[in-house]
């Protein structure tokens, strides 16, 4: 049993932090353009434990395929193409804090987006560029006995993307690669972990800041745009049977505040076009010598002011 529970931690337990999708908030009116945390990332992670003590590399390949839905819940034909990769750096230190393990982590996230927009004239929408920066200055977690853990951390997300909306592309179909403002993230992870069961559920609440930059569209005046805070969850329930680990993973975004700033008045009367979205998926993973692999799938099947369609992520994480 302690051998099981030790190698459930070493192989699925790390902090994932990352990005997230949702659109402009010229198409759906909900969010300025992209929502912080990837949704479904940390499906399949034992969402309240770290690590033994080390370094550790993480590498989520993550791709996905969706249509835009607006405030009735129906999609407006715009699609939405997106090719994520992570790279995450943690160190789980072997520090105790408040009698809890101690740990960081880092991540430079970069992507490749293609808008496609019905009707509209677009020579090449398809952009590539690196997201805002992912620090972690720190994660703690408890085991409170009975296989019982718990974690909390804080993410931050830099204002350093390469593209945004404060930095429009000269091709207003053309997404940018991140945000132009900064989030600060508490997150808080609970797990059960029992004879190879994982049973998890990972909470993130985005404080988002104001963007001062903000411009509508190439060439507009800038101003200053506030997106609206959300909250989003991981769940993971999964059995490990040898180096095979089998499961369903599910994910949900609600946005609780409604944006404020130019074209944020078009949503009044419309529940402030705050962004909602519920998906869910089977999960499949193996631990190699060194190398633990986990695919995921993830089919959206419920969206408002926001976008739905098939998400597939391939994770590696290794021992530095």
């Amino acid at each position: 049993m302690m051998q099981r529970n030790k190698q459930i931690k070493k192989a699925s337990s790390i902090a994932i932090l990352a990005l997230g999708a949702t659109l402009v908030a010229g198409q759906v009116c909900a969010q300025e353009l992209w929502d912080p945390q990837l949704r479904g990332v940390d499906e399949g992670l034992a969402a309240g434990a770290l690590p033994p003590p080390g370094v550790y590399g993480v590498l989520n390949n993550y791709w996905a395929s969706y249509s835009v839905y607006g405030n009735d819940g129906k999609t407006n034909g715009a699609t939405l193409g997106a090719l994520v990769e992570v790279p995450i750096v943690l160190w789980q230190t072997g520090i105790k804090v408040l009698g809890a393990d101690y740990a960081v982590a880092i991540a430079q996230p970069f992507d490749y987006t293609n808008l496609q927009v019905p009707g509209a004239v677009v020579n090449n929408a398809a952009h590539f560029g690196t997201y805002n920066t992912v620090l972690v200055p720190g994660i703690l977690s408890w085991n409170l006995g009975n296989d019982l853990f718990v974690k909390a951390g804080l993410t931050v997300y830099v204002d350093d993307a390469s593209s945004s909306a404060a930095k429009p592309l000269n091709n207003p179909y053309s997404l940018g690669a991140g945000n132009g403002f900064w989030t600060l993230q508490p997150d808080l992870g609970v797990s059960w972990l029992h004879d190879g069961w994982n049973l998890s559920a990972e909470f993130h609440y985005d404080y988002n800041f104001s963007d001062n930059n903000y411009h509508s569209s190439p060439g507009a005046a800038a101003t200053s745009y506030k997106s609206g805070q959300e909250i989003e969850v991981d769940y993971t329930a999964t059995k490990t049977i040898g180096n095979w680990t089998a499961g369903l993973g599910a994910h949900q975004l609600n946005q609780i505040t409604d944006d404020t700033g130019p074209g944020a008045a078009d949503c009044v009367g419309k529940n402030g076009c705050r962004a909602g979205s519920f998906g869910l998926g089977p999960l499949l993973g193996y631990q190699f010598a060194n190398v633990n692999v986990t695919a995921e799938y993830n089919r959206v099947v419920f969206a408002h002011n926001d976008v739905a369609g098939n998400i597939i992520n391939l994770r590696l994480i290794a021992p530095f």
